[in-house]
């Protein structure tokens, strides 16, 4: 586990005409400050990263569909610096992924549906306080392909 990241199971309540889903309130814990909601979505096998963002804290539930959520620790003087963590969530794993700043972060939809991809960001998007890296960055020691086991 990567140092700062919270994972928190969410709640779902069905009924016969459809269900709620939890994702993030003011009094929770993990909440820290509204910045922007915004929905990301990909087609299967779509890869969106690398970003770093240097002061967004981003806050994400997938609420349609699979991803394979990829963090990297490159930050200098962190305990996990250099560790990887891979976070599979969706429908199938419905839960709230907080990711500090500093962080690197990707994501690939996995599975036949396309994703949607919630994020409860602290800030607004400001495009000059992230950076985006290409998916096949050698600098980042992942590969996005299939581990057949």
């Amino acid at each position: 586990m990567i140092d700062g990241v919270i994972i928190k199971q969410l709640r779902q309540i069905p009924d016969e005409r459809g269900k709620i889903m939890h994702m993030l309130r003011c009094d929770d814990p993990m909440f820290e400050k509204f910045g922007e909601i915004y929905f990301a979505t990909a087609y299967p096998g779509v890869i969106k990263g690398w970003h770093l963002h240097r002061r967004q804290t981003q806050n994400y539930a997938v609420v349609y569909g699979m991803i394979k959520l990829v963090l990297y620790d490159n930050r200098e003087g962190s305990p996990t610096k250099g560790e990887l963590q891979e976070i599979f969530m969706g429908e199938d794993n419905y839960i709230l992924v907080r990711i500090p700043p500093m962080i690197i972060n990707g994501w690939k939809c996995i599975g036949t549906k396309t994703a949607i991809v919630a994020n409860c960001a602290t800030e607004p998007h400001d495009p000059t306080e992230m950076e985006r890296i290409p998916p096949f960055d050698p600098s980042i020691p992942y590969n996005w392909d299939i581990v057949f086991k």
